[in-house]
C-alpha cells in the first residue's frame, strides 16, 4: 500500500515539474495541465467512514428483537485519476480501491490469487461527431444506480436490487452516441462488448462473450451537472427534468452465479459450468427544485429458464442469481443542504418446487443527509427494515427472521 502512494506522490510531482497547477477548489482534485495544452490529469481521493448496526427481529415480531451486532470499518476508500492525452478528445481514467472490500475477491485462480485493487483503466475516444469508443475495464451501461458513483448515492448505499441484479464493472469496448430532437429531446445509446467475468480477470476466454445495449431518452432536456446519474437533488432544476433508461444484456456462457459478479460454478472435474444469462434493466431519474424521484426495475433470466447450472451427467452442480426486483426512492433537498428521503425495494428470485435461489424480501428505508459540500462532504443516516420469507415454509417466520439495521456514514472527497 506504502509503494502505491509512493508511486501516486512521484507522479503528481515529477508531472507538475513540467506543467501547470490549476488553483486548488475543494471537491474538484488538483488538477494539472501541460503547458502545451498536450495533456490533462486531475488526481483526487476520497473515503467513506462507516458504522453499521443490525438486529434479528425473531419470527418477524418488532417486540421480539435481538441478536444485535455492530460495525466500525472504512467502507470504501479510493484513488481517482482522469483527463485527457494529446487532444481532450482522448479523455482516459484509472480509479484504484484500497479498502479489503473494495480490493477482496481476487484468492482465486481467475484472479491469480492477487488483489483486485483497479477498479477502472480506460480511454475514451470522441473519433467522429458524436461518437465514441471506450476501450478498457470500467462499469457497463447497466442500471442506472450501479452506474451512480457511490459516492454520489441519496442513501447510504446502494439498493437490494442493485446488490443482486447488477451487471457491473467488465473489460471490454463500449461504443456510444448521442443526438438531440428539436431543442431539447436528448437521446444516447450505448453497445458494449466484454469479457463477461467482471473486473481484474486473468483467467481468459471461457466460451463466450457479454452483449449490452442501453438507451436514454431526456424529453425535457439535459439536467445540471449531469444529476441524471447523481443521487439527491444537489444541482436543483427550475424546470422538471426526467430520464428514462433501457438495458438489455446478453452474457453467453456465464460461469459466474451472477454474471459479472458471485462465485464461480465448476463440476467435480474443476471444469467450469456455464448458461447464457439474459437481464433486462428499466429506470428513470426525476428532478424538480428540491424533489428527486428514482426507480428501476431488474430482471435476470438463464436462456432457458432453469436456474440450476448442470454437469455433463446432469447433476446439479451450482444456482445462478436469477429473479426479480424493484427498487424506488425519493427525497427532498431543503434549502439548508438537509434532505429527507424513503425508500421501497421488492427483491422475488426465481424458485421451484426443489430448489430456490433465495428468500424474498421487501425492504422498506427512510434516510437523513447532511450535504455541506454537495457529495463532497456529507454525513447520512439511514434506517431500514428488511422483510424476507422462504417460498412454501409454514414456520411462524416463513422461514427466516426479519432484519432491522441503522447506519451512519460519512463521506469525504478531494
Amino acid at each position: 500500500m506504502k509503494r502505491i502512494f509512493a508511486l501516486a506522490i512521484v507522479l503528481l510531482l515529477s508531472t507538475a515539474a513540467s506543467a501547470q497547477v490549476s488553483a486548488y477548489k475543494f471537491g474538484k482534485g488538483l488538477q494539472i495541465y501541460g503547458k502545451d495544452s498536450s495533456f490533462h490529469m486531475k488526481f483526487g481521493m476520497r473515503f467513506q467512514n462507516l458504522f453499521s448496526n443490525e438486529w434479528d427481529v425473531q419470527n418477524d415480531d418488532l417486540g421480539n428483537i435481538g441478536n444485535y451486532d455492530a460495525n466500525f470499518l472504512v467502507r470504501r476508500s479510493r484513488l481517482k485519476f482522469n483527463g485527457y492525452a494529446f487532444t481532450p478528445k482522448l479523455k482516459w481514467k484509472v480509479e484504484l480501491g484500497l479498502t479489503n472490500r473494495d480490493i477482496s475477491g481476487g484468492d482465486t485462480p481467475e484472479h491469480k490469487n492477487v488483489a483486485r485493487m483497479i477498479l477502472d483503466a480506460w480511454v475514451d475516444w470522441n473519433f467522429a461527431g458524436n461518437f465514441a469508443l471506450k476501450v478498457g475495464q470500467g462499469k457497463l451501461p447497466g442500471n442506472r444506480e450501479r452506474v451512480i458513483s457511490s459516492g454520489n448515492l441519496q442513501f447510504v448505499d446502494r439498493s437490494r436490487v442493485n446488490s443482486r441484479f447488477n451487471i457491473d464493472r467488465d473489460f471490454g469496448l463500449q461504443l456510444t452516441h448521442h443526438y438531440t430532437f428539436g431543442k431539447n429531446f436528448y437521446i444516447k445509446k450505448w453497445a458494449a462488448l466484454t469479457q463477461g467475468e467482471g473486473r481484474d480477470i486473468t483467467a481468459g476466454f471461457n466460451g463466450g462473450f457479454d452483449y449490452t445495449f442501453r438507451v436514454e431518452m431526456l424529453p425535457m432536456g439535459k439536467f445540471k451537472s449531469k444529476g441524471d446519474y447523481v443521487g439527491a437533488s444537489i444541482k436543483k432544476e427550475e424546470k422538471p427534468k426526467l430520464s428514462i433508461g433501457a438495458t438489455y444484456d446478453i452474457n453467453t456462457n456465464s460461469i459466474r452465479q451472477r454474471g459479472q459478479l458471485g462465485s464461480f460454478i465448476t463440476d467435480a472435474n474443476g471444469d467450469y459450468v456455464g448458461k447464457t444469462l439474459k437481464t433486462v434493466f428499466i429506470d428513470m431519474m426525476f428532478k424538480y427544485k428540491g424533489f428527486s424521484m428514482m426507480a428501476e426495475f431488474a430482471d435476470k433470466k438463464t436462456a432457458d429458464g432453469d436456474f440450476v447450472a448442470y454437469d455433463d451427467n446432469g447433476f446439479g452442480v451450482g444456482q445462478f442469481y436469477t429473479g426479480k426486483g424493484l427498487n424506488v426512492q425519493a427525497g427532498y433537498l431543503f434549502d439548508n443542504n438537509c434532505e429527507f428521503a424513503l425508500r421501497m425495494t421488492s427483491i422475488r428470485p426465481d424458485h421451484r418446487i426443489d430448489a430456490s435461489v433465495g428468500a424474498n424480501e421487501n425492504e422498506y428505508g427512510i434516510g437523513f443527509s447532511k450535504y455541506f459540500v454537495g457529495h463532497k462532504l456529507k454525513v447520512q443516516t439511514d434506517l431500514n427494515y428488511r422483510q424476507r420469507y422462504v417460498y412454501g415454509s409454514t414456520a411462524p417466520n416463513q422461514g427466516s427472521n426479519d432484519k432491522l439495521y441503522w447506519r451512519v456514514q460519512m463521506d469525504l472527497h478531494f
